[in-house]
């Protein structure tokens, strides 16, 4: 039995993802990926597995990224994204035999690929900057173009500096290649979903950088963007009822981090609310990293759809009509993705949990019951299986906080064990029962993690999730506080040998603690919002999520700002810390860690400052295999630095 090491993280597992099943049931198309320690490079490649024989083939061979599987109406044709071009190209794959033919190419990456009902076109969602159209970049030995903005959404984490640059919408002919482009406002669109007679596209348009979303209508040939959700709220997913007459979507009208049901009738232009109180998490992916699960209609008044609750995946089914909403399938594990075959009765996910993880699962709604279709990653689990784990909950104050320990495989009771606290960022994320690659290095290798979510976390409602506005590092710290002493009351818990560990709201909180708090003896703090006046005016998103979150900007909730920055107690660090950021980082930017570093340096604390040169803040999930490495050796390497190995009880 062999821990799992940083390098086993970052390289030893594929992922399997994007499933498609094939429009006659028969036959799942999907993305399988890898990392190349040789190359550091991560490659994917299209697979084809018969859902009959089992059997699995490699659709792709050229490029190094290839992606979005697409099939066309008739099932004939697949549509996919590869880089064997130069830029961005779009490719058709016959069944008849044949190469890929190339149908045309973008400047920059495709973002999302969409057949017409008919199968003549395709909507193409590419970025496009009206100011360089062609994308081309100044010549050698030219300056860079001077940046002149005059809109507050400039800049963009993962994309950098982007001005005008958004994504849009094209419509594409399959045969001939010709494109036309059909958006016309200057923002983000996502999704396009077409309406059954092929005449509109249901389109999501991203505004404040991600931070709020709107769902809108463009007709195919041209026009006018028609808005049909309110400015300031959001959409996580949609669909076009069978008949075209109406959309099921979720979403808010507001920014409260939990989406409800909604059906908009095309023709009347009105919206009814099915839902006021969803009690589970619509899966709305996570942009720019991770699509949505669009529903499935399953006649004209019930859809299925997947959704998050208490941390964990399930397939739900809502009555439009009635509101009634049943769970019909769930597992304990995280999944993404969601295609249904014909008649809805089987759907395909990707699969990432304590047991499985980077597998294709078929759930067959029948039998209610999931299936795990491969096994890429089986061989690697046996030699290096994960952690141990069991659930437990603490009652604090009239709310109940949900936690998660983990042990390591060889877990010896008679043993103590030193303790590391892993806190999810958002502050309206939330951990489950999924595989998280800092949690499964440290508790393999001989760590205790414990990991909750406190109020604030999503997969609970509502309310829940909203408790956290205008209270960062107050009863949500109180939570945590309680998880950690529940835990140290096991008796493998070594409570004299504890550390802390959180990326962006888990680094604010991590900050947060070690200033007030002394009983950590060690601290890795990742791309943390240290001071919140600073963080304003420099993040991509705090302009507007500052405001929701912090009560107003600076200068309307002065006392926020000041009593809830970590910036102002950090002084009173005692904790060895280690703190982890990504120098292109624009959602919490790397003055952030820059100005913990230099607090707790001048207190007289041990501080390393590891920074990632180009790296933004989804340096962990996107950021190059060497530097993902690096990162989980040194997380791991500060805590067996500062904590040790486990003792004898």
């Amino acid at each position: 039995m062999t821990p799992i090491s940083p390098r086993d993280a970052v390289y030893g597992f594929l992922g399997a993802g994007d499933p498609q099943i094939s429009p006659d049931g028969t036959g799942l198309a999907y993305v399988l990926s890898s990392t190349s320690e040789d190359t550091n490079r991560v490659t994917s490649h299209i697979h084809l597995r018969n859902l009959a024989s089992g059997s699995d083939r490699a659709l792709t061979t050229g490029g190094n990224r290839n992606s979005l599987p697409r099939w066309s109406p008739d099932g004939t044709q697949l549509a996919f994204v590869s880089d064997r071009v130069e830029k961005s190209g779009v490719f058709l794959l016959l069944f008849d035999g044949g190469e890929p033919r190339e149908v045309c190419r973008f400047a920059a990456p495709v973002q999302d690929l969409a057949w017409s009902p008919h199968g003549r076109h395709l909507a193409v969602v590419a970025p496009f900057d009206p100011g360089n159209p062609s994308g081309e970049q100044p010549g050698e030995g030219r300056a860079p173009r001077v940046r002149v903005t005059t809109r507050i959404d400039y800049k963009q984490d993962t994309r950098g500096y982007v001005g005008e640059l958004r994504g849009h919408v094209f419509v594409v002919d399959s045969e001939r290649g010709e494109r036309r482009r059909i958006s016309t406002e200057s923002f983000d669109h996502t999704g396009p979903a077409w309406s059954p007679d092929g005449s509109m596209l249901a389109v999501r348009i991203y505004t404040n950088n991600a931070m709020t979303s709107r769902l809108a209508l463009i007709a195919t040939d041209g026009g006018e963007t028609r808005y049909i959700t309110p400015e300031d709220g959001f959409v996580s997913t949609w669909a076009w009822s069978p008949g075209g007459d109406r959309i099921v979507y979720t979403g808010d009208a507001q920014q409260t981090w939990q989406a409800d049901v909604f059906v908009y009738d095309v023709a009347r232009g009105e919206t009814r609310r099915v839902t006021t109180d969803l009690r589970c998490l619509p899966d709305g992916g996570f942009m720019p990293i991770v699509p949505p699960a669009q529903p499935a209609w399953l006649d004209e008044r019930r859809v299925l759809f997947h959704a998050f609750h208490r941390g964990a995946s399930g397939l739900w089914v809502i009555d439009l009509d009635s509101g009634e909403l049943r769970q019909v399938e769930g597992e304990l594990e995280t999944r993404s993705g969601f295609s249904a075959g014909p008649g809805a009765r089987q759907v395909a996910q990707s699969l990432g949990g304590y047991d499985t993880l980077g597998e294709i699962g078929l759930v067959d709604l029948d039998e209610g019951r999931r299936t795990v279709l491969t096994s890429w990653n089986a061989k690697r689990r046996r030699q290096s299986p994960g952690a141990l784990w069991e659930r437990f909950d603490v009652e604090r104050d009239g709310s109940t906080t949900e936690a998660w320990l983990l042990k390591p495989p060889d877990f010896d009771p008679a043993r103590k064990y030193p303790l590391v606290l892993d806190v999810h960022g958002g502050p309206n994320g939330y951990y489950g029962y999924g595989f998280n690659a800092v949690q499964q290095v440290l508790a393999t290798n001989g760590f205790i993690v414990v990991y909750s979510n406190p109020r604030g976390s999503s997969t609970y409602g509502r309310d829940f999730t909203m408790r956290v506005l205008g209270d960062w590092g107050g009863e949500d710290y109180l939570d945590l506080m309680a998880v950690v002493d529940r835990a140290c009351a096991e008796p493998y818990v070594d409570a004299e040998r504890m550390g802390i560990w959180g990326y962006s709201y888990g680094g604010y909180m991590t900050a947060w603690t070690i200033a007030q708090n002394h009983r950590f003896k060690a601290a890795v703090c990742g791309a943390p919002c240290f001071d919140l006046e600073s963080m304003f005016g420099t993040s991509d998103i705090a302009h507007y999520f500052g405001v929701l979150q912090w009560g107003g900007a600076p200068h309307e909730a002065k006392e926020f700002y000041a009593s809830r920055s970590p910036s102002s107690i950090a002084h009173n660090t005692r904790t060895p810390t280690l703190i982890v950021h990504g120098e292109a980082d624009e959602r919490c930017p790397i003055g952030q860690g820059e100005q913990m570093f230099v607090t707790l340096k001048r207190a007289g604390v041990e501080v390393e400052f590891a920074r990632y040169p180009g790296q933004s803040h989804q340096l962990m999930r996107v950021g190059p295999p060497e530097h993902r490495e690096d990162l989980l050796a040194r997380v791991l390497g500060w805590f067996q630095r500062h904590l040790g190995e486990p003792g004898v009880g």
